[in-house]
This record gives structure tokens, C-alpha cells and sequence, in this order.
């Protein structure tokens, strides 16, 4: 599944592709929402945001009908490709949504959670409503994730299943955890009651600084200097890009303790027993 940055860059191609422009064609596979398709069909695009791991495509009014939005999550298969409006992708997945402009067209493939709703409306959404603090498409400062550590539904939970949490923090997801916790030094076992003042602020440092350079560097996690020097050896993307995630087994970027693989929270993670001993 994308993390929160990956949605986020996602989001990007499809404002860029759609965005401020008209839709000459909307296409609904759900024969719900069939009908709504000459509705949206002619309204400009007025914006497409990621909140969390959602999508939301805006549509302006048009005549006496107020505005639209369409909010879909791609959970594990969903998919955004972005082509030329009249050049569909080629591809066996199912086309669940699309937004076709004059030059340029977004479609969305195999999501199964799509809806269509009024932009006044989306605080009912369950999944946004529970929505935490989200660094990658809000201004959060290093206060505002301190705060959710006192949390009465965050403070005694274990740090390798409480940061999958989106109530927790927006975006996270398993890649991050691991890295996450490699730069705070934590093991996942420890939790937001028992950490130490100083620990806590290089914990909320470490969410933000990982997330936005993610973003940032489209899924590179690892720390940019050390990135240069691993593509000058010849590394490749996949070996260069993460400090701890997916390197079971392999010395740890500062140390040299090999990496270790576990299963939390039923999924896989990685840290480094040295480097992680608080």
C-alpha cells in the first residue's frame, strides 16, 4: 500500500494532469455513481488534495448544484495513471474512475472505495474523521506530535503497531515505521509513556523529518549524503534507498550490527539492535 508521501506525489500528477481544468468526460465503474457522470461531466476541477492516504477530487458547482468531491482510497491495489486524454493506459486492471480533460486525463484503477460526496459533507467520512496529524499535507509542528503521546488512546501502546496507526500520525505506513524508529533510535516494543523526555522529541522529530524527506525525494528514506555515496558505488535505487526497511541480515549503515527482521502487528519489520537499544 502507498505511504502518505507517495499518495502525496500522486496527488501532484493528478492536479497537474486535471487540475484547474474542465472534465470533458467522468467515468464511474459503480453503477451507483453511473448517473452522476454527465452531472460532474463539463465542471472545472477546482482541486485534488491527499488527506492521509485518501484522494479527493473536487468539482465545481455548475447552474444550481453546488459542488461534488470524489473520495477514494486505493487501499492495497489501488492504482492512479496519468495519460494524454486520448490515450487510455494499457493495462488488465479495472478501471474504477476517471477524469478526462482536453489535454490530459487521471484514471483510477482498481480502488474499491469510492464515493461521491459534498465537500461539506467529508467530516462524515469515518476514515477522514479519525484522521491524526497529517505532516505530509499539513504544517505540523514537532508540538503537535508530542501531544498525541498523552493520548490516552496512544501513550500505552507499543511504538511498532501504534505508528501504523492513522489516528496516530497521517501517512505512515510499514516502510516508514521501521525507518522511523531507526532514526529515533527506538525499538517498537517501547512505549509513548515510558519514553524519556529527550526520546520523545527525537520520536516526533524523526516522524517529520522521514515523511517530509520522503516526499521530498520520491520514497528515499536513507539519509541524502550517504544516498550520493552509495550511486557513486553503483547501488541501486532499492539498495540505497532504506537505512533499515527490507535489509534483513545486512550491517547497519552506522554500526555495522546486521539488520534484523520481525513481525509486528503482522507485518514485517526491520531494526538494528544496537543502534535501537532504548
Amino acid at each position: 500500500m502507498p505511504e502518505g508521501p507517495e499518495i502525496r506525489r500522486m496527488v501532484d500528477d493528478i492536479q497537474n494532469a486535471v487540475g484547474q481544468c474542465k472534465a470533458d468526460k467522468v467515468f464511474f465503474a459503480f453503477d451507483r455513481f453511473k448517473s452522476f457522470e454527465p452531472t460532474l461531466a463539463g465542471r472545472l476541477v477546482t482541486a485534488v488534495e491527499a488527506r492521509g492516504k485518501a484522494v479527493l477530487v473536487f468539482f465545481s458547482a455548475l447552474g444550481d448544484d453546488g459542488p461534488w468531491c470524489v473520495y477514494s482510497h486505493n487501499q492495497l491495489y489501488g492504482q492512479w495513471r496519468i495519460s494524454k486524454a486520448d490515450a487510455q493506459p494499457k493495462t488488465g486492471r479495472q478501471l474504477r474512475f476517471a477524469v478526462v480533460g482536453s489535454d490530459k486525463a487521471a484514471w483510477l484503477y482498481s480502488a474499491s472505495d469510492i464515493r461521491l460526496v459534498r465537500p461539506d459533507d467529508l467530516e462524515q467520512v469515518v476514515y477522514l474523521a479519525r484522521l491524526g496529524p497529517d505532516p505530509v499535507n499539513q504544517t505540523i509542528s514537532v508540538e503537535n506530535v508530542l501531544a498525541q503521546f498523552d493520548d490516552k488512546r496512544f501513550r500505552g501502546r507499543g511504538l511498532g503497531g501504534l505508528l501504523l496507526d492513522q489516528g496516530f500520525v497521517a501517512g505512515v505506513g510499514n516502510y516508514l515505521r521501521s525507518e522511523i524508529l531507526f532514526e529515533a533510535g527506538l525499538m517498537p516494543s517501547i512505549k509513548p509513556k515510558d519514553l524519556s523526555s529527550e526520546a520523545r522529541e527525537r520520536l516526533a522529530k524523526a516522524i517529520l523529518v522521514l515523511i517530509e524527506r520522503t516526499y521530498r525525494l520520491k520514497g528515499i528514506t536513507n539519509d541524502p549524503e550517504r544516498v550520493k555515496k552509495l550511486k557513486r558505488e553503483g547501488r541501486t535505487f532499492s539498495q540505497r534507498r532504506f537505512m533499515v526497511f527490507n535489509r534483513d541480515s545486512a550491517p547497519c549503515y552506522e554500526c555495522e550490527t546486521p539488520i534484523v527482521k520481525i513481525s509486528v502487528a503482522s507485518r514485517r519489520l526491520y531494526y538494528c539492535p544496537l543502534c535501537q537499544a532504548d
